[in-house]
């Protein structure tokens, strides 16, 4: 999984022979071997064996050798990924490696440095690395890696007011070296602030000393969290609310985006008493310039003179796939230098190619009996079948389960764990107990109009997406003629459930947080990812809240990906009536555009706490949109600011967001922002618009004509608020437009 092999046709030739003795051995004895005991998981009759025994040998041993053959040549593409949810002493040197002085595992998590009392507690250093070493980027191809990284730690003076030095998530050359005592436990010589070896770090350092007066962005003599490239002054850096004298957990988002070469910082702190996220620390920097292609990542923690715990409690990370295509990116060895010469690789050589060669006819046999079992299926879901189980069967994305672990996992989807109904299915709570950990399961009803098409979108899409605001894949069933998806469990359910049935009364600090979350999700959809992704059913009920009340976008059914250059599609009608865009009702064209008008439309349902079409309400507020805009045209916008909330908010950012959500809604297209422009406004990075006093009319269309049309389809759907997905109706275009942006 973690590294890349080149096998030649002179292996080839050694290994089909092989392979015929084996499959004429294995069969003869009826003997299970370890090889084929996969196919126990497919519930296969024992006489598979022959069958696949007289295709091979007597019918298309020639053809199983070439493509065999060809198959080998293929790099193998892979991404690193884990969830170390409760890290423990079963972590120790199974997930992670601890090195330097006392650093070790315990209930608690990861010890980076000694927790104990007396003297031997100070000017130690520790570190403790993910056991195997990440491929960042690849040196002929030139491909960087992405990669997101989450963490929660505790850093804890027991009361002192006096403490050091801090705690770092690092990057860093093989075999580098600890600075005893010092550094934060990095590979630097203190002395002359040059690195041993190459490393980027991030820093969350409690001590200042006369390095830290170079920084710019801090203030004097304070915590903060910086990003360290070679050196410890900061190329970037921000002032720290750390809670180290009550040994407060916080927690870290790190992110890489290789597309636009951004390293993002995110992580929570302290005031008074009570939980803040701080965003906005981000440099930009191409890691292949500051890095080796292979590097050890993990932590690392000193504590000077001074002294403070510091441990890490859970610790997940995710790559992006790096396609590599040229031998010399094998992976090296963590214990050893990278480039031990050719007897290395030969051995890697001689010892994979058999296993990939088995798996490789094994893949191909199987297909080709799932082919014959399944001609009662429909075509579309063959061909699903058969694209799903090159992608994941053989790659790396998301575990594949069986439906009897999920249904056991959900108590055969018992009415009691049900999360929620939607238009596609119910989706369900589940305990995993092998990891010991909560998952939501999305079972797709028989009856959905998310068929096969929409299910395998979800899967191939957001199995390769990467950010902190989306919703994490975690796996997938197709058996049994059921579709079911299985998710990272989202502790606080939907955000309309806090919004309109009153689950609990979201403050309005943490209504920014979701706003401006999910703002920063769609703009890597758009424009940060290496495709530009349009989900194209945004709406309160596909946006879940973590523990910690984190946004995080989800439900990729109906998402379609399209070239950045393009950047729309002109499809089925598809979405929520109410969160879709007029032009998509119209034209059923898809756009980016169409994807902020949603936004825009869930920003306004935050600040105003109501849904975007009342029927209960008066008359002139019964479209959310229409009324907040007459709001804004005579001045008095904040009275439709959400009444549970009080004067408990800050003005300057409801105006912001309310202001920006209005201009996401505009009705025509060309006038809407970027998300780009979304984020910056939310972050007072640019001046607010200055809109229309009236809410304008599209340029080709009438009010009329497109009002009547929703609020007849609205009257005639269910309040679960349902995804449709249909053809679009004719509608005259009208050219009048009324008002635009100046």
């Amino acid at each position: 999984m973690y590294q890349k092999t080149y096998i030649y046709i002179y292996y080839a030739n050694l290994i089909t022979p092989m392979l015929s003795l084996f499959l004429r051995f294995s069969v003869a004895q009826c003997t299970w071997t370890p090889y084929l005991i996969t196919f126990q998981h497919y519930n296969l009759p024992i006489n598979i064996l022959q069958l696949f025994y007289q295709f091979t040998i007597n019918m298309a041993l020639p053809t199983t050798h070439f493509i065999i053959s060809f198959l080998i040549l293929i790099p193998i593409v892979a991404s690193l990924s884990f969830n170390l949810t409760n890290i423990g002493p079963q972590n120790q040197n199974r997930d992670i490696v601890t090195e330097g002085d006392g650093a070790y595992i315990s209930d608690g998590g990861i010890q980076v440095t000694p927790d104990g009392i007396g003297s031997n507690r100070s000017r130690k250093a520790g570190r403790a690395t993910y056991i195997r070493p990440f491929h960042l980027w690849d040196n002929r191809t030139g491909e960087l890696a992405s990669f997101s990284t989450n963490f929660t730690f505790v850093i804890d003076s027991d009361g002192d007011r006096t403490y050091g030095d801090g705690l770092t998530f690092f990057l860093a050359q093989n075999n580098s070296v600890i600075t005893p005592g010092r550094a934060m436990g990095l590979p630097l010589n203190i002395t002359t602030n040059q690195p041993f070896t190459r490393f980027v770090a991030v820093e969350f350092d409690t001590y200042w000393n006369g390095i830290d007066q170079n920084v710019s962005g801090i203030s004097n003599r304070s915590d903060h969290v910086g990003i360290d490239i070679n050196t410890l002054v900061s190329v970037r850096a921000q002032d720290w609310l750390s809670n180290v004298t009550g040994g407060g957990v916080c927690q870290a988002w790190i992110t890489y985006d290789a597309v636009s070469r951004n390293l993002s910082v995110s992580f929570t702190g302290y005031r008074n008493n009570t939980v803040v996220r701080q965003d906005g620390l981000v440099y930009n920097v191409d890691l292949r310039n500051e890095l080796p292609e292979w590097v050890i990542f993990g932590f690392s923690a000193a504590t000077g003179a001074q002294f403070q715990k510091q441990n890490v409690r859970s610790w997940s990370f995710a790559s992006s796939v790096l396609q590599t295509d040229e031998n010399n990116s094998l992976q090296p060895n963590p214990g050893s230098d990278s480039m031990n010469g050719e007897k290395s690789k030969v051995g890697l050589i001689a010892g994979v190619s058999i296993p990939i060669a088995l798996l490789a006819v094994l893949a191909f046999a199987f297909v080709l009996w799932r082919k014959k079992k399944n001609k009662e299926h429909e075509p579309e879901e063959v061909e699903f079948d058969e694209e799903m189980n090159y992608e994941f069967e053989m790659g790396t994305g998301p575990k594949r389960f069986s439906y009897h672990e999920l249904a056991l996992s959900t108590g055969e989807f018992a009415e009691k764990e049900k999360l929620g109904e939607g238009g596609f299915g119910g989706v369900y709570r589940g305990f995993l107990k092998d990891s010991r950990t909560y998952v939501a399961v999305k079972r797709v009803s028989k009856g959905s109009k998310q068929g096969i098409k929409e299910y395998a979108s979800e899967v191939k899409i957001i199995s390769r997406l990467r950010h902190r605001n989306l919703v994490q894949l975690t796996g997938w069933c197709h058996q049994k003629g059921e579709l079911l998806l299985v998710y990272e469990y989202m502790e606080n359910g939907s955000l309309d459930s806090h919004l309109f049935k009153e689950k609990s009364l979201l403050t309005w600090g943490t209504r920014y947080k979701i706003a401006h979350g999910l703002a920063c999700a769609l703009l890597y959809l758009h424009e940060e990812w290496e495709q530009c992704v349009l989900h194209r059913d945004i709406k309160s009920s596909n946006v879940m809240l973590d523990s910690n009340f984190n946004a995080k976008l989800g439900d990729f059914g109906l998402a379609k990906l399209v070239d950045h250059e393009k950047g729309s599609q002109t499809t089925m009608l598809a979405g929520t009536l109410g969160y879709m865009a007029p032009e998509c009702v119209v034209t059923g064209r898809a756009s980016r555009e169409s994807d902020v008008f949603s936004f825009g439309v869930v920003a306004l349902e935050i600040a105003c706490g109501r849904k975007c079409i009342e029927f209960k309400a008066q008359e002139k507020q019964v479209r959310l949109l229409e009324w907040v805009w007459e709001l804004y045209g005579t001045g008095a916008i904040l009275e439709a600011v959400d009444p549970r909330l009080g004067l408990d908010f800050e003005e300057e950012e409801i105006k912001c967001l309310m202001i920006t959500g209005l201009w996401c809604v505009h009705p025509d297209s060309e006038f809407r922002p970027s998300m780009r422009q979304v984020v910056q406004l939310l972050n007072f990075e640019a001046t607010l618009p200055i809109l229309p006093s009236k809410m304008p009319v599209a340029s080709y269309f009438t009010p009329s004509i497109i009002q009547n049309q929703i609020l007849s389809s609205v009257d005639h759907t269910d309040s679960s608020n349902q995804t449709t997905s249909s053809t679009t109706s004719s509608v005259s275009p009208s050219v009048s437009l009324l008002h635009s942006l100046q």
